[in-house]
């Protein structure tokens, strides 16, 4: 590992002076994917500023009946916050099906939307990669590559993003709030993840040197009647191979409100808007569920290890639709 310098910042505008006096510096949360990747040699920043003492730790009301999640909040304390299980239980159940509970204690909140994929060829500094060393080659794309994306996918990057709490947010409208060397800003959760195109190595819109401060969720009746499902290739402590964050609200018999969002299929967690339309309005039923899946992944690309995917991820959202709802039925 290469050394690194160390401070601690006392606020939040202090945080992101030291990171425009340093572009080689790089704030440091819980750690838990950061260090792994210095370790590797992917990441080699001069300096780690430490922002876990800043005033970000909390989950609280906010004006619009939704909450505001401090970013420095752990992942453990925001799975079992009463408000998050209350009104937003799959984002509570995402974050259970992340990590370890070790792993869970450290991360953040804002360090967890940070995250980067979990590719071996990423990871793996001898070789070439897109999203490592820019304009280098995809060797995922000819190698191995059976946990890749099936959607929105390019011959640049064929990487998913890893976070399970990232797939809850984006189906609950999140807003990422964060504070730059030009003022504050934020961003929907849709807009901060950047589509892979010929740009893999540009992954968020979050200007440089940014700190994110906070994600909000809006207030939404629907989001109370949630389900996060996570596939993964052994029963514990794995990332996905195919994850749903569902959401219905249903009144006789019809869906009034859909929710849906797809993990480890894409770069980014995918919204499935395609299934939203298809969903809205129509009877709360296994074949409108069908329905919605197959829209959504008409414009899935699987490469040759991968397609299994597909049948994975329609199985997935019409078990966990159906799932909301006969719960809502009862």
């Amino acid at each position: 590992m290469k050394e690194f310098g160390y401070q601690r910042a006392r606020d939040v505008t202090g945080a992101v002076a030291l990171l425009a006096a340093d572009p080689d510096a790089r704030f440091l949360g819980g750690g838990t994917n950061l260090v792994d990747l210095m370790k590797s040699g992917v990441e080699r920043p001069a300096r780690l500023v430490d922002v876990r003492e800043l005033p970000l730790d909390r989950v609280e009301p906010a004006a619009d009946g939704g909450l505001r999640i401090g970013a420095t909040v752990t992942n453990s304390d925001l799975a079992a916050h009463p408000e998050i299980r209350r009104h937003y239980p799959a984002l509570a159940q995402a974050v259970l099906a992340g990590a370890s509970g070790q792993l869970r204690n450290m991360a953040t909140v804002g360090g967890n939307l940070l995250q980067r994929t979990r590719c071996g060829y990423f990871t793996d500094v001898s070789g070439p990669c897109n999203k490592r060393a820019p304009g280098s080659g995809c060797p995922a794309v000819a190698g191995e590559h059976h946990n890749h994306a099936v959607l929105g996918a390019s011959h640049h990057c064929v990487a998913v993003h890893p976070s399970d709490m990232g797939v809850a947010l984006t189906a609950f409208d999140a807003v990422v709030s964060y504070e730059s060397a030009d003022g504050p800003g934020e961003s929907p959760i849709t807009d901060f993840y950047l589509p892979v195109g010929d740009t893999p190595h540009r992954e968020t819109a979050l200007p440089p040197g940014a700190l994110i401060t906070h994600v909000s969720l809006p207030a939404a009746p629907v989001t109370a009647r949630s389900r996060y499902r996570k596939v993964r290739e052994r029963a514990s402590y794995a990332f996905a191979i195919g994850s749903v964050a569902a959401a219905l609200d249903i009144e006789d018999g019809r869906v009034r409100d859909a929710r849906l969002a797809l993990g480890a299929v894409a770069s980014r967690p995918w919204r499935a808007r395609a299934a939203e339309a298809v969903l809205t309005g129509a009877p709360a039923d296994g074949a409108t569920f069908a329905a919605a899946a197959d829209a959504e992944l008409a414009a899935a690309r699987p490469l040759p290890d991968n397609g299994y995917k597909v049948t994975l991820m329609r199985n997935l959202v019409v078990s966990v639709l159906t799932e909301l709802a006969e719960g809502d039925a009862r």
